[in-house]
Protein backbone atom coordinates (compact mmCIF):
# COMPACT_ATOMS: atom_id res chain seq x y z
CA UNK A 1 0.00 0.00 0.00
CA UNK A 2 2.01 2.99 -1.24
CA UNK A 3 -1.06 5.17 -0.61
CA UNK A 4 -3.82 4.95 1.99
CA UNK A 5 -4.35 5.00 5.73
CA UNK A 6 -3.09 2.84 8.60
CA UNK A 7 -4.88 2.99 11.93
CA UNK A 8 -3.73 1.49 15.22
CA UNK A 9 -4.67 1.65 18.92
CA UNK A 10 -1.19 3.09 19.61
CA UNK A 11 1.10 5.08 17.31
CA UNK A 12 4.56 6.18 18.39
CA UNK A 13 5.60 8.89 15.91
CA UNK A 14 9.02 9.25 17.58
CA UNK A 15 8.75 13.03 17.66
CA UNK A 16 11.22 14.85 19.97
CA UNK A 17 8.81 14.48 22.90
CA UNK A 18 8.35 10.75 22.21
CA UNK A 19 4.58 11.16 22.23
CA UNK A 20 2.14 8.27 22.56
CA UNK A 21 -0.85 8.70 20.26
CA UNK A 22 -4.00 6.72 21.00
CA UNK A 23 -6.43 5.47 18.35
CA UNK A 24 -4.36 7.17 15.70
CA UNK A 25 -3.87 7.18 11.95
CA UNK A 26 -0.93 7.42 9.56
CA UNK A 27 -1.78 8.54 6.04
CA UNK A 28 0.59 7.88 3.15
CA UNK A 29 0.76 8.78 -0.53
CA UNK A 30 3.40 7.79 -3.06
CA UNK A 31 5.30 5.98 -0.32
CA UNK A 32 5.59 9.01 1.96
CA UNK A 33 3.72 10.06 5.08
CA UNK A 34 1.27 12.93 4.54
CA UNK A 35 -0.56 13.07 7.89
CA UNK A 36 -0.30 11.61 11.42
CA UNK A 37 -2.66 12.10 14.33
CA UNK A 38 -5.76 10.89 16.18
CA UNK A 39 -8.40 9.25 13.99
CA UNK A 40 -11.00 11.67 15.38
CA UNK A 41 -9.06 14.57 13.84
CA UNK A 42 -8.08 12.90 10.57
CA UNK A 43 -8.84 14.36 7.14
CA UNK A 44 -10.56 12.17 4.54
CA UNK A 45 -8.55 9.01 3.99
CA UNK A 46 -6.27 9.22 0.91
CA UNK A 47 -6.99 5.62 -0.01
CA UNK A 48 -7.77 2.19 1.47
CA UNK A 49 -7.83 1.98 5.27
CA UNK A 50 -5.94 -0.82 7.00
CA UNK A 51 -6.78 -1.24 10.67
CA UNK A 52 -3.87 -2.75 12.60
CA UNK A 53 -4.49 -4.33 16.02
CA UNK A 54 -1.20 -3.36 17.66
CA UNK A 55 1.39 -0.62 17.92
CA UNK A 56 2.81 1.33 14.98
CA UNK A 57 6.19 3.07 14.97
CA UNK A 58 8.87 4.10 12.45
CA UNK A 59 11.39 1.60 11.16
CA UNK A 60 14.57 1.45 13.20
CA UNK A 61 17.85 2.87 11.85
CA UNK A 62 21.00 0.77 12.35
CA UNK A 63 23.82 3.31 12.01
CA UNK A 64 26.77 0.92 11.74
CA UNK A 65 26.83 -2.56 10.28
CA UNK A 66 28.65 -5.01 8.05
CA UNK A 67 25.64 -7.23 7.40
CA UNK A 68 27.24 -9.67 4.88
CA UNK A 69 29.48 -10.84 7.75
CA UNK A 70 26.48 -12.91 8.79
CA UNK A 71 28.38 -15.58 6.85
CA UNK A 72 31.16 -15.42 9.46
CA UNK A 73 29.04 -15.30 12.59
CA UNK A 74 30.76 -16.98 15.53
CA UNK A 75 34.27 -17.08 14.10
CA UNK A 76 37.03 -15.91 16.43
CA UNK A 77 34.48 -15.19 19.10
CA UNK A 78 36.90 -14.90 22.03
CA UNK A 79 39.59 -12.68 20.51
CA UNK A 80 40.27 -8.95 20.94
CA UNK A 81 39.74 -6.71 17.93
CA UNK A 82 43.14 -6.67 16.24
CA UNK A 83 43.79 -10.41 16.58
CA UNK A 84 40.20 -11.09 15.53
CA UNK A 85 40.71 -9.01 12.37
CA UNK A 86 44.19 -10.20 11.38
CA UNK A 87 43.94 -13.86 12.38
CA UNK A 88 40.32 -14.69 11.61
CA UNK A 89 38.17 -12.12 9.84
CA UNK A 90 40.40 -10.76 7.11
CA UNK A 91 41.63 -14.20 5.99
CA UNK A 92 38.03 -15.46 5.87
CA UNK A 93 36.82 -12.37 4.02
CA UNK A 94 39.61 -12.90 1.52
CA UNK A 95 37.76 -16.02 0.37
CA UNK A 96 34.44 -14.23 -0.23
CA UNK A 97 33.08 -13.78 -3.73
CA UNK A 98 30.48 -11.28 -4.89
CA UNK A 99 27.92 -14.10 -4.95
CA UNK A 100 28.76 -14.97 -1.34
CA UNK A 101 28.27 -11.38 -0.26
CA UNK A 102 24.88 -11.22 -1.94
CA UNK A 103 23.82 -14.35 -0.07
CA UNK A 104 25.02 -12.95 3.25
CA UNK A 105 23.39 -9.58 2.66
CA UNK A 106 20.06 -11.08 1.61
CA UNK A 107 19.87 -13.28 4.70
CA UNK A 108 20.91 -10.31 6.82
CA UNK A 109 18.25 -8.05 5.32
CA UNK A 110 15.63 -10.62 6.27
CA UNK A 111 16.99 -10.69 9.82
CA UNK A 112 16.98 -6.90 9.98
CA UNK A 113 13.35 -6.74 8.90
CA UNK A 114 12.31 -9.35 11.44
CA UNK A 115 13.72 -7.10 14.18
CA UNK A 116 11.97 -4.00 12.83
CA UNK A 117 15.05 -2.38 11.28
CA UNK A 118 14.30 -0.84 7.89
CA UNK A 119 17.53 1.13 7.31
CA UNK A 120 21.11 -0.02 7.82
CA UNK A 121 24.33 1.91 7.29
CA UNK A 122 26.66 -0.61 5.70
CA UNK A 123 30.41 -0.62 5.15
CA UNK A 124 31.32 -3.51 2.89
CA UNK A 125 32.74 -4.56 -0.46
CA UNK A 126 31.20 -5.94 -3.67
CA UNK A 127 28.86 -2.99 -3.98
CA UNK A 128 26.61 -4.41 -6.70
CA UNK A 129 26.00 -7.57 -4.68
CA UNK A 130 24.96 -5.60 -1.60
CA UNK A 131 22.62 -3.34 -3.58
CA UNK A 132 21.09 -6.30 -5.41
CA UNK A 133 20.28 -8.04 -2.13
CA UNK A 134 18.75 -4.91 -0.60
CA UNK A 135 16.49 -4.34 -3.58
CA UNK A 136 15.50 -8.00 -3.66
CA UNK A 137 14.44 -8.10 0.00
CA UNK A 138 13.09 -4.55 0.06
CA UNK A 139 15.01 -2.97 2.93
CA UNK A 140 16.78 0.39 2.82
CA UNK A 141 20.55 0.95 2.88
CA UNK A 142 23.05 3.76 3.18
CA UNK A 143 25.97 1.93 1.63
CA UNK A 144 29.49 3.20 2.17
CA UNK A 145 31.71 0.80 0.20
CA UNK A 146 34.85 -0.06 2.12
CA UNK A 147 38.11 1.72 1.31
CA UNK A 148 41.16 0.11 2.90
CA UNK A 149 44.90 -0.30 2.43
CA UNK A 150 45.64 -3.11 4.88
CA UNK A 151 47.66 -6.27 4.09
CA UNK A 152 45.73 -8.63 1.84
CA UNK A 153 43.10 -6.15 0.72
CA UNK A 154 44.98 -5.11 -2.42
CA UNK A 155 43.19 -7.98 -4.16
CA UNK A 156 40.26 -5.54 -4.50
CA UNK A 157 42.47 -2.78 -5.87
CA UNK A 158 44.22 0.24 -4.45
CA UNK A 159 42.54 2.70 -2.14
CA UNK A 160 42.48 5.13 -5.05
CA UNK A 161 40.57 2.62 -7.16
CA UNK A 162 38.11 1.97 -4.32
CA UNK A 163 37.57 5.71 -3.86
CA UNK A 164 37.12 6.30 -7.57
CA UNK A 165 34.62 3.47 -7.82
CA UNK A 166 32.34 5.17 -5.30
CA UNK A 167 32.75 8.57 -6.96
CA UNK A 168 31.88 7.18 -10.39
CA UNK A 169 28.72 5.57 -9.06
CA UNK A 170 27.55 8.75 -7.36
CA UNK A 171 28.36 10.86 -10.40
CA UNK A 172 26.43 8.46 -12.63
CA UNK A 173 23.35 7.79 -10.47
CA UNK A 174 23.28 10.46 -7.77
CA UNK A 175 23.48 9.91 -4.03
CA UNK A 176 20.08 8.19 -3.79
CA UNK A 177 18.33 5.88 -6.21
CA UNK A 178 16.11 2.84 -6.50
CA UNK A 179 12.41 2.38 -5.67
CA UNK A 180 11.54 4.65 -2.75
CA UNK A 181 15.16 5.86 -2.78
CA UNK A 182 16.10 2.61 -1.08
CA UNK A 183 19.81 3.07 -1.78
CA UNK A 184 22.07 5.94 -0.76
CA UNK A 185 25.81 5.86 -1.47
CA UNK A 186 28.60 7.24 0.67
CA UNK A 187 32.29 6.56 1.34
CA UNK A 188 33.68 4.01 3.81
CA UNK A 189 37.35 4.72 4.59
CA UNK A 190 37.94 1.93 7.07
CA UNK A 191 39.99 3.68 9.75
CA UNK A 192 42.95 5.94 10.44
CA UNK A 193 45.10 2.88 11.17
CA UNK A 194 44.33 1.13 7.87
CA UNK A 195 44.79 4.06 5.47
CA UNK A 196 47.58 6.56 4.89
CA UNK A 197 46.96 10.22 5.65
CA UNK A 198 46.72 11.16 1.99
CA UNK A 199 43.99 8.58 1.47
CA UNK A 200 41.90 9.88 4.37
CA UNK A 201 42.32 13.44 3.15
CA UNK A 202 41.45 12.58 -0.45
CA UNK A 203 38.41 10.42 0.33
CA UNK A 204 37.05 13.15 2.59
CA UNK A 205 37.43 15.67 -0.22
CA UNK A 206 35.55 13.41 -2.66
CA UNK A 207 32.75 12.98 -0.11
CA UNK A 208 32.42 16.70 0.59
CA UNK A 209 32.34 17.56 -3.11
CA UNK A 210 29.32 15.26 -3.53
CA UNK A 211 27.53 15.90 -0.23
CA UNK A 212 28.04 12.24 0.65
CA UNK A 213 28.36 10.63 4.05
CA UNK A 214 31.86 9.64 5.15
CA UNK A 215 31.64 6.64 7.48
CA UNK A 216 34.72 5.32 9.31
CA UNK A 217 35.79 3.44 12.41
CA UNK A 218 37.09 5.76 15.11
CA UNK A 219 38.77 5.12 18.47
CA UNK A 220 37.31 1.64 18.81
CA UNK A 221 40.06 0.22 21.05
CA UNK A 222 43.02 1.59 22.98
CA UNK A 223 45.51 -0.49 20.98
CA UNK A 224 44.43 -0.02 17.37
CA UNK A 225 45.91 3.43 16.84
CA UNK A 226 48.24 3.99 19.77
CA UNK A 227 50.99 5.23 17.44
CA UNK A 228 48.72 7.89 15.97
CA UNK A 229 47.76 9.05 19.45
CA UNK A 230 51.37 9.23 20.52
CA UNK A 231 52.23 11.38 17.52
CA UNK A 232 49.12 13.52 17.18
CA UNK A 233 47.49 13.54 20.62
CA UNK A 234 44.38 11.71 19.50
CA UNK A 235 42.88 10.19 16.38
CA UNK A 236 40.09 12.80 16.16
CA UNK A 237 42.73 15.53 16.39
CA UNK A 238 44.72 13.84 13.61
CA UNK A 239 41.65 13.55 11.39
CA UNK A 240 40.70 17.14 12.09
CA UNK A 241 44.11 18.39 10.95
CA UNK A 242 43.53 16.54 7.67
CA UNK A 243 40.09 18.11 7.23
CA UNK A 244 38.39 14.73 7.49
CA UNK A 245 35.85 15.91 10.08
CA UNK A 246 34.40 18.52 7.74
CA UNK A 247 31.16 17.66 5.96
CA UNK A 248 28.87 14.71 6.72
CA UNK A 249 30.88 12.37 8.97
CA UNK A 250 29.71 9.33 10.93
CA UNK A 251 32.26 7.84 13.33
CA UNK A 252 31.61 4.27 14.41
CA UNK A 253 32.30 3.23 18.01
CA UNK A 254 34.15 6.13 19.68
CA UNK A 255 34.80 3.94 22.69
CA UNK A 256 38.13 5.62 23.47
CA UNK A 257 37.46 9.37 23.44
CA UNK A 258 38.81 12.02 25.82
CA UNK A 259 36.92 15.14 26.90
CA UNK A 260 38.83 17.10 24.26
CA UNK A 261 37.93 14.54 21.58
CA UNK A 262 34.26 14.73 22.48
CA UNK A 263 34.31 18.52 22.41
CA UNK A 264 35.99 18.40 19.00
CA UNK A 265 33.40 16.03 17.56
CA UNK A 266 30.65 18.27 18.91
CA UNK A 267 32.24 21.37 17.40
CA UNK A 268 32.67 19.72 13.99
CA UNK A 269 29.19 18.19 13.89
CA UNK A 270 30.55 14.66 13.64
CA UNK A 271 28.00 11.97 14.52
CA UNK A 272 28.75 8.75 16.42
CA UNK A 273 27.36 5.24 15.89
CA UNK A 274 27.29 3.61 19.32
CA UNK A 275 27.76 -0.19 19.17
CA UNK A 276 27.69 -1.34 22.82
CA UNK A 277 27.31 -5.06 22.14
CA UNK A 278 30.23 -5.41 19.76
CA UNK A 279 32.44 -3.15 21.89
CA UNK A 280 31.68 -5.26 24.96
CA UNK A 281 32.20 -8.60 23.21
CA UNK A 282 35.59 -7.49 21.86
CA UNK A 283 36.51 -5.92 25.23
CA UNK A 284 37.03 -2.63 23.38
CA UNK A 285 35.47 -0.34 25.95
CA UNK A 286 32.25 1.58 26.56
CA UNK A 287 31.52 4.79 24.68
CA UNK A 288 30.72 7.82 26.82
CA UNK A 289 27.26 8.29 25.40
CA UNK A 290 25.91 10.74 27.96
CA UNK A 291 29.00 12.95 27.58
CA UNK A 292 28.68 12.81 23.79
CA UNK A 293 25.02 13.82 23.92
CA UNK A 294 25.75 16.66 26.34
CA UNK A 295 28.36 17.95 23.88
CA UNK A 296 25.72 18.07 21.14
CA UNK A 297 27.02 15.04 19.28
CA UNK A 298 24.33 13.18 17.35
CA UNK A 299 24.42 9.57 18.55
CA UNK A 300 22.71 6.65 16.85
CA UNK A 301 22.81 2.94 17.62
CA UNK A 302 24.56 0.23 15.63
CA UNK A 303 24.89 -3.51 15.86
CA UNK A 304 28.26 -3.63 14.09
CA UNK A 305 28.78 -6.72 11.95
CA UNK A 306 27.08 -9.97 12.99
CA UNK A 307 30.49 -11.62 13.23
CA UNK A 308 31.27 -9.46 16.26
CA UNK A 309 27.83 -8.32 17.45
CA UNK A 310 26.66 -11.17 17.02
CA UNK A 311 23.09 -10.39 15.99
CA UNK A 312 21.33 -7.60 14.12
CA UNK A 313 18.83 -6.76 16.87
CA UNK A 314 18.89 -3.01 17.48
CA UNK A 315 16.48 -3.36 20.40
CA UNK A 316 19.14 -5.37 22.23
CA UNK A 317 21.66 -2.62 21.51
CA UNK A 318 19.28 -0.02 22.92
CA UNK A 319 19.02 -1.95 26.17
CA UNK A 320 22.78 -2.40 26.40
CA UNK A 321 23.29 1.30 25.73
CA UNK A 322 20.96 2.09 28.61
CA UNK A 323 22.56 -0.42 30.97
CA UNK A 324 26.10 0.77 30.27
CA UNK A 325 25.21 4.46 30.51
CA UNK A 326 23.61 3.92 33.91
CA UNK A 327 26.48 1.83 35.27
CA UNK A 328 29.09 4.22 33.94
CA UNK A 329 27.38 7.33 35.35
CA UNK A 330 25.90 5.86 38.51
CA UNK A 331 22.65 7.50 37.44
CA UNK A 332 19.62 5.21 37.23
CA UNK A 333 17.89 7.78 35.01
CA UNK A 334 20.67 8.01 32.43
CA UNK A 335 19.13 7.22 29.02
CA UNK A 336 15.44 6.67 29.67
CA UNK A 337 13.24 4.32 27.67
CA UNK A 338 12.02 7.25 25.58
CA UNK A 339 15.57 8.42 24.87
CA UNK A 340 16.64 4.91 23.86
CA UNK A 341 13.68 4.52 21.52
CA UNK A 342 14.58 7.82 19.86
CA UNK A 343 18.23 6.76 19.57
CA UNK A 344 17.05 3.72 17.59
CA UNK A 345 14.81 5.79 15.32
CA UNK A 346 14.83 9.58 15.05
CA UNK A 347 18.34 10.12 16.43
CA UNK A 348 19.76 7.41 14.19
CA UNK A 349 18.27 9.14 11.15
CA UNK A 350 19.67 12.48 12.35
CA UNK A 351 23.12 10.91 12.77
CA UNK A 352 23.18 10.13 9.05
CA UNK A 353 21.58 13.44 8.04
CA UNK A 354 18.36 11.81 6.88
CA UNK A 355 15.37 13.94 7.86
CA UNK A 356 13.20 11.70 5.68
CA UNK A 357 13.58 8.62 7.93
CA UNK A 358 13.27 7.64 11.58
CA UNK A 359 9.93 9.25 12.48
CA UNK A 360 6.28 9.23 11.48
CA UNK A 361 5.95 12.78 10.21
CA UNK A 362 4.63 14.34 6.99
CA UNK A 363 7.27 14.29 4.27
CA UNK A 364 9.19 11.30 5.63
CA UNK A 365 9.21 7.92 3.93
CA UNK A 366 6.52 5.53 5.12
CA UNK A 367 8.90 3.04 6.76
CA UNK A 368 6.57 1.50 9.33
CA UNK A 369 6.77 -1.29 11.89
CA UNK A 370 3.74 -3.00 13.42
CA UNK A 371 4.26 -4.61 16.85
CA UNK A 372 2.09 -7.01 18.85
CA UNK A 373 0.40 -4.96 21.58
CA UNK A 374 -1.45 -7.96 23.05
CA UNK A 375 1.77 -9.60 24.26
CA UNK A 376 2.25 -9.97 28.02
CA UNK A 377 5.28 -7.67 27.70
CA UNK A 378 2.85 -4.81 28.23
CA UNK A 379 1.50 -4.99 31.77
CA UNK A 380 -0.52 -1.78 31.45
CA UNK A 381 -0.64 -0.66 27.83
CA UNK A 382 -3.09 2.11 28.75
CA UNK A 383 -0.34 3.93 30.69
CA UNK A 384 1.97 5.89 28.38
CA UNK A 385 5.11 5.73 30.53
CA UNK A 386 4.59 2.05 31.32
CA UNK A 387 4.05 1.24 27.65
CA UNK A 388 7.32 2.90 26.61
CA UNK A 389 9.22 1.27 29.46
CA UNK A 390 7.88 -2.20 28.70
CA UNK A 391 8.51 -1.80 24.97
CA UNK A 392 12.18 -0.85 25.34
CA UNK A 393 13.27 -2.79 28.42
CA UNK A 394 11.22 -5.98 27.98
CA UNK A 395 9.81 -6.10 24.45
CA UNK A 396 11.52 -5.32 21.22
CA UNK A 397 12.27 -7.55 18.26
CA UNK A 398 10.11 -10.53 19.20
CA UNK A 399 7.02 -8.28 19.02
CA UNK A 400 7.56 -7.35 15.34
CA UNK A 401 4.76 -8.57 13.09
CA UNK A 402 4.71 -6.46 9.92
CA UNK A 403 7.03 -3.99 8.19
CA UNK A 404 6.58 -1.55 5.33
CA UNK A 405 9.32 0.35 3.48
CA UNK A 406 8.22 3.36 1.42
CA UNK A 407 4.67 2.07 1.92
CA UNK A 408 5.43 -1.39 0.45
CA UNK A 409 4.88 -4.33 2.79
CA UNK A 410 8.14 -6.28 3.02
CA UNK A 411 7.35 -8.34 6.15
CA UNK A 412 3.96 -9.93 6.85
CA UNK A 413 3.29 -11.79 10.07
CA UNK A 414 7.02 -12.19 10.63
CA UNK A 415 7.89 -13.46 7.17
CA UNK A 416 9.50 -11.55 4.28
CA UNK A 417 7.15 -10.95 1.37
CA UNK A 418 9.70 -10.77 -1.46
CA UNK A 419 11.99 -13.70 -0.72
CA UNK A 420 11.63 -17.07 0.95
CA UNK A 421 13.28 -17.09 4.37
CA UNK A 422 14.02 -20.82 4.32
CA UNK A 423 15.82 -20.39 1.00
CA UNK A 424 17.93 -17.46 2.22
CA UNK A 425 18.89 -19.46 5.31
CA UNK A 426 19.80 -22.54 3.26
CA UNK A 427 21.97 -20.50 0.91
CA UNK A 428 23.65 -18.78 3.85
CA UNK A 429 24.55 -22.10 5.45
CA UNK A 430 25.93 -23.49 2.21
CA UNK A 431 28.35 -20.57 1.83
CA UNK A 432 29.24 -20.52 5.54
CA UNK A 433 30.13 -24.22 5.44
CA UNK A 434 32.87 -23.40 2.95
CA UNK A 435 34.21 -20.48 4.97
CA UNK A 436 34.24 -21.86 8.47
CA UNK A 437 37.22 -24.03 9.51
Amino acid sequence: MTGGRFTAPVVLPCDPACSVLRNAAVDIADGRIIWVGPVAEAPPAPGPVRALPGLLLPGLVNTHCHTPMLLLRGMGGDLPLLRWLHEVMWPAEGRLTASDVRVGMAAGCVELLRTGTTTSVEMYFFTDAVIDAVLAVGTRVLLTPGIIAAPGWDRLGSWEAMRNGVSRRIDARGLRFGPGERVELGYGPHAAYTLPAEALESVAEHARERGALLHLHLAETAEEDAALRAEHGSVPAFLDRLGVLEGRVLAAHGAQLSDADIALLGARGTAVAHCPGSNAKLAAGVARVTALRRAGVRVGLGTDGPASGDDLDLWAQARLAGYFARVRSGDAAALTAAELLLMATRDGAAAIDRDDLGALEPGRWADLVHLDLADATFVDPADDAQLLSNLVWAGGARLVRDVWVAGDQVLADGEPTRVDRATTTHELREVAARLHP
